[in-house]
């Protein structure tokens, strides 16, 4: 199956020839690569720090909300589930996980699907202070694993699955992760949902064409405008994120 790549990131060294410079104030602080020879960079600057694709932001703890308003949204909107069942596919910077987390009950279970390795050492290395003891949470399953095989292997166990990989459906490095935002990867998804289940997909854009894809997948499709940054005011679009909630119906089968 043409599953997103699940190859760990490997360490290469630092200087290569073509890479984008920091800025004055950034430290770097660690570098992988994916096997697409694609490079990741943990930088710090000041108390912030920011993962950087290649030459792209990719994620900061400068910019959190959405991240956080993926899952309390999805949490809201499901209401009372006993032994609520969720997937979250990566762990990122852990935003969406502690999040989920402060919203759900004793009896839920979480499972973080993170194929890079490096993400989870600097969440519990440099990044320490803001993973905050979530990995260590009784209610959180780790796996070092491709979200899209743990979609593709389940049928009708969760609850909610969601999805902040890359920049949404139309990502940065969509080679690696075509297949979630594909018609097969959808109803793998449906699949693995139970009925009511939600989809919930971190985007940095809307995306009429992935609305429309979901909605013929056989979901319910909502889009919620959230803001990118807490305390944001006026009409400033660029500090707009999109959370695409696909709710799976009570009624469908499969």
């Amino acid at each position: 199956m043409d599953t997103p790549a699940a190859q760990a990131l490997v360490d290469r060294p630092s200087e290569q020839p073509g890479w984008s410079e920091l800025h004055p104030d950034d430290e770097l602080i660690d570098v992988a690569f994916v096997p697409d020879g694609s490079r990741l960079r943990l930088v710090r600057n000041g108390s912030e720090y920011v993962i950087l694709l290649d030459h792209h932001e990719l994620m900061s703890t400068d910019v959190v909300a959405s991240e956080q308003e993926l899952a309390r949204v999805t949490c809201e909107r499901l209401g009372a589930v006993p032994g609520l069942q969720m997937l979250i596919g990566g762990y990122g910077m852990g935003f969406t996980l502690r999040a989920a987390l402060a919203a759900l009950g004793q009896d839920a279970e979480v499972t973080v699907a993170e194929i890079v390795p490096k993400i989870v050492e600097w969440a519990r290395g440099p990044m320490r202070d803001f993973t905050a003891g979530c990995l260590d949470d009784p209610r959180v399953q780790l796996v070092e694993e491709d979200v899209g095989m743990l979609i593709a292997a389940a049928r009708g166990g969760y609850d909610a699955i969601l999805l902040d990989v890359d920049n949404g459906p139309e990502g940065l490095t969509r080679r690696v992760n075509d297949w979630l935002y594909s018609a097969s990867g959808l109803e793998a998804a449906r699949t693995a949902l139970r009925p009511g289940g939600i989809l919930a997909i971190w985007s940095a854009t809307p995306d009429d064409r992935f609305t429309g894809l979901l909605a013929r997948s056989g979901f319910e499709v909502n889009v919620v405008a959230v803001e990118a940054r807490e305390g944001v005011r006026g009409n400033e679009e660029a500090w707009k994120h999109a959370l695409i909630l696909a709710r799976k119906a009570v009624t469908n089968g499969g």
